[in-house]
């Protein structure tokens, strides 16, 4: 029986993608990084901002962690109002709204970016739960954001669905003993059948919440 719901929020609930990667292309380009376009693809998988500036730039102190931090977050912000929702999620979550379902976020991005992006969107109030990546010590895939959400949420794994959009999280729901539903484009779609996704969607304007416990009740089956 499908109790909850936790949504991933960059590429899930917000188109926010391209202003991430442009964000992390002029931090990287000030200090003169220079970053191929297939490389930039790890910035996709959810990871946390201290693990993609590990990846990139190597080992890095504490306050030099803390400055390039910051100095992306403020590139993001530049661009911020021009982010939009997922195609169909603001009627997907009313609908959501009205049933037992209880609902969480689980990002791997900065407290205040989160709740900030998820409040400029009209999106927040939607939600009993926010986990952000500043409360686990360790990002997707790793299942420990989604263990956070499931007790804060009050439900046992196998009665949770997460929504995801990239392989680590996809595999970071798998590892926590959840079912996993994938948005992503249909290029994309593949990928995160292969990593676990029970099934892809492009957006959610073709699926409704009656639709969506079939497809529960069938994949525990």
């Amino acid at each position: 029986m499908l109790t909850g719901a936790i949504f991933d929020m960059d590429g899930v609930l917000v188109d926010s993608h391209p202003v991430h990667m442009r964000a992390w292309r002029r931090l990287f380009q000030s200090i003169g990084k220079p970053v191929a376009d297939l490389e930039m693809e790890y910035i996709l998988e959810g990871r946390k901002r201290e693990d993609i500036l590990h990846h990139f730039l190597g080992e890095l102190t504490e306050e030099e962690m803390r400055s390039y931090g910051r100095q992306k977050e403020l590139l993001f912000c530049e661009e911020a109002s021009t982010i939009k929702t997922i195609p169909g999620i603001h009627n997907f979550l009313e609908q959501l709204t009205r049933t037992p379902i209880r609902l969480g976020v689980a990002s791997c991005g900065g407290k205040g970016r989160v709740h900030h992006l998820l409040g400029l969107l009209g999106l927040r109030d939607s939600f009993q739960v926010v986990i952000t990546g500043d409360e686990v010590k360790e990002g997707k895939p790793d299942p420990a954001i989604f263990h956070k959400a499931a007790a804060e949420l009050k439900a046992m794994p196998e009665e949770l669905l997460v929504v995801e959009d990239s392989v680590s999280g996809v595999q970071a729901a798998n590892a926590a003993g959840m079912k996993c539903l994938g948005i992503a484009p249909l290029h994309r779609e593949q990928v995160l059948l292969e990593a676990g996704a029970y099934h892809v969607l492009p957006d959610f304007l073709s699926v409704s919440v009656e639709e969506l416990q079939e497809l529960f009740v069938s994949w525990s089956q």
